[in-house]
């Protein structure tokens, strides 16, 4: 039986393939830019475990996660407004779409090269994406954490 399977190019690396991840990046600066404000932003609200993960060399679609955790139905919502009204009205992004939000256990908004995902601490712990993704870069978010009196990053939020 003679094999008619056609011989496909062999894989480039990433960072050399025009078509890959890395040659897709219209505005890496932008992209940057909205994660790490998306971040403050749930700092500032009192998100816990809040993380920026690089999925640039992962997949073309988007270029960072944005993880963090809430407390309650409410706080998830909140934060969700605030990262929509800091992106969309202060940096003047758009939001592509908005999932979860009435079920409140996993918001996930959609900026196009940016993804943040809002979790309550039970369906983070179940999905556990950043495990998922453990081969991902995490960005270092120390110095979005408000400060203490003493200078220093407030140790109640966790920024691993």
């Amino acid at each position: 039986m003679s094999d008619n399977t056609p011989q496909l190019p062999a894989p480039q690396p990433l960072e050399n393939n025009p078509t890959g991840p890395a040659g897709h990046r219209t505005h890496p600066e932008q992209s940057l830019a909205l994660a790490m404000a998306a971040a403050k932003v749930c700092f500032d609200n009192f998100a816990t475990d809040v993380m920026v993960l690089d999925m640039t060399q992962k997949t073309a679609l988007f270029d960072y996660f944005v993880i963090a955790t809430g407390t309650s139905r409410r706080h998830l919502h909140a934060l969700s407004e605030e990262i929509d009204h800091m992106l969309q009205k202060q940096l003047n992004d758009k939001r592509i779409s908005r999932e979860g939000y009435d079920e409140s256990r996993w918001i996930v908004l959609d900026y196009g090269n940016v993804v943040i995902h809002l979790f309550d601490d039970e369906t983070r712990q179940y999905y556990g994406l950043e495990v998922l993704h453990s081969d991902a870069p995490k960005l270092d978010v120390a110095h979005l954490a408000p400060r203490t009196n003493s200078g220093q990053a407030n140790p109640s939020r966790d920024d691993s």
